[in-house]
């Protein structure tokens, strides 16, 4: 089986960003992006996925946080896309429901090729710490664009507004984990009808 790995600069007037991936790595993490709840939260997603996952990003964070994070997110869709190569064998859709505490987050996602966000989060804070909670959709937003996956996250309970971010993290983590695992019964065969994803 070829390496399944991937690292992607990207450069603009308002971010630096380098991502690297191992899709079939032991969960390590590692990031400096100025932005600790964002690297916490990239953390659950290397952990639960089983994602070998670095993060260097220098944005304009004097403004604010949009810019970094989006195009972090972008980063990681194109390098997610890259290291998954042409797909063949892999079960392409993946679930996951997520506890924590009274916090329950659900995603389910496809492989298809087609970028697509469907987000019903509602969180009970504008902040976590210093971090806007809008900035999760554009982090996704900016993933599903660039790594062409069809995304839904619904937060189906919750009041603590750090624990219904964890277990959105922590169930996309996991639901990526079994879309990208490789079917041992069809290493060789596309998983679509139309032989192209």
């Amino acid at each position: 089986m070829s390496s399944r790995t991937a690292t992607v600069t990207r450069n603009t007037l308002e971010t630096q960003i380098e991502v690297s991936i191992n899709l079939d790595g032991k969960g390590q993490f590692d990031a400096e992006t100025g932005l600790p709840f964002l690297d916490h939260m990239m953390e659950q997603i290397a952990r639960h996925g089983l994602f070998d996952i670095s993060v260097n990003a220098k944005g304009d964070l004097q403004i604010d946080a949009h810019h970094t994070v989006e195009d972090i997110g972008i980063t990681l869709g194109q390098a997610f896309k890259q290291a998954l190569g042409n797909k063949k064998g892999v079960v392409r859709y993946g679930h996951c429901y997520v506890p924590l505490d009274e916090a329950l987050s659900r995603v389910v996602l496809d492989l298809s090729g087609r970028p697509g966000l469907e987000f019903a989060v509602t969180f009970t804070r504008d902040k976590i710490g210093e971090f806007d909670v809008d900035l999760f959709y554009e982090f996704f937003q900016g993933f599903v664009n660039h790594a062409g996956v069809t995304l839904h996250i619904d937060s189906l309970k919750g009041r603590n507004a750090h624990h219904i971010a964890e277990t959105m993290f922590k169930a996309f983590g996991r639901a990526l984990r079994m879309a990208v695992t490789l079917d041992q019964r069809a290493l060789e065969q596309l998983p679509s009808t139309k032989g192209a994803l």
